[in-house]
């Protein structure tokens, strides 16, 4: 992992008809870091995504992608600079196959046409990338199976290499876990781990802190819509602070 920043969020604030969601939220991603974002409901974890993809227009403050401020930038264009996202609910083509899924995420990143029923010949290149990135993610004995006829924990496999076929330089994990079996987890989080160890630069919010905990370099604890603390998780779950606001919330 490198000093440069990655990602730089500065005095992020939003206010939604009066009410305050986020206040004054500075953070620094470097370059190859894997970032855990953690907090009760409401706490502000998933807003923060939706501010830094695009989804939202913050009232106060600077997002920037490797120094370039994006804070004004619509979704589809930080998405092309390079902010890859996955949300809490699955966003997939059900009834297409799990190889054409990702074909079609690949072929808009390489500016193809993305046609649904002229699959391409077999050394077209956004195929070859899809079935690389399968393989990335343990997906390739799947290839020619139904999307909706995965387990969860495969779609949000799915969903990870469709983001990859992006090729985003910062990617957005919005609970991966949310709705997977226990028995599928660890063979998610492996993927996820290998994200980490691949150099790429993860932001992930998740609710089970074992997953967290064991897969990321810094925590980022938020609460009521401010950011209460980032560090080590040993130094994170050792705060003082981190424990009063938590005590009696699961994190």
């Amino acid at each position: 992992m490198t000093s440069q920043a990655a990602l730089d969020i500065e005095h992020i604030g939003l206010q939604i008809g009066g009410a305050r969601i986020l206040h004054d939220v500075t953070l620094a991603v470097a370059e190859g870091e894997m970032l855990g974002v953690i907090g009760p409901n409401g706490a502000g974890k998933t807003t923060l995504f939706n501010v830094i993809s695009g989804v939202m227009t913050p009232t106060t403050g600077v997002v920037r992608l490797a120094g370039r401020d994006l804070s004004r930038e619509p979704i589809h264009r930080r998405a092309r600079l390079g902010i890859g996202r996955t949300f809490q609910t699955s966003s997939l083509f059900m009834g297409l196959s799990v190889l054409e899924n990702v074909r079609m995420a690949a072929q808009t990143r390489l500016g193809g046409a993305t046609k649904l029923f002229a699959f391409p010949h077999s050394g077209d290149a956004a195929n070859a990338v899809a079935r690389e990135r399968l393989i990335e993610v343990d997906l390739a004995h799947h290839s020619d199976s139904e999307a909706g006829s995965l387990s969860h924990g495969d779609k949000r496999k799915l969903e990870i290499a469709m983001l990859l076929a992006s090729d985003p330089s910062v990617i957005l994990l919005d609970e991966p876990m949310a709705g997977v079996s226990s028995g599928d987890v660890p063979a998610l989080s492996d993927v996820i781990r290998r994200l980490h160890h691949g150099g790429r630069t993860v932001l992930m919010v998740e609710h089970h802190m074992d997953v967290v905990l064991g897969l990321v370099d810094r925590v980022a604890v938020m609460h009521h819509g401010e950011l209460l603390a980032c560090d080590t998780p040993d130094a994170v779950m050792a705060d003082e602070r981190v424990q009063s606001a938590y005590l009696g919330d699961a994190l």
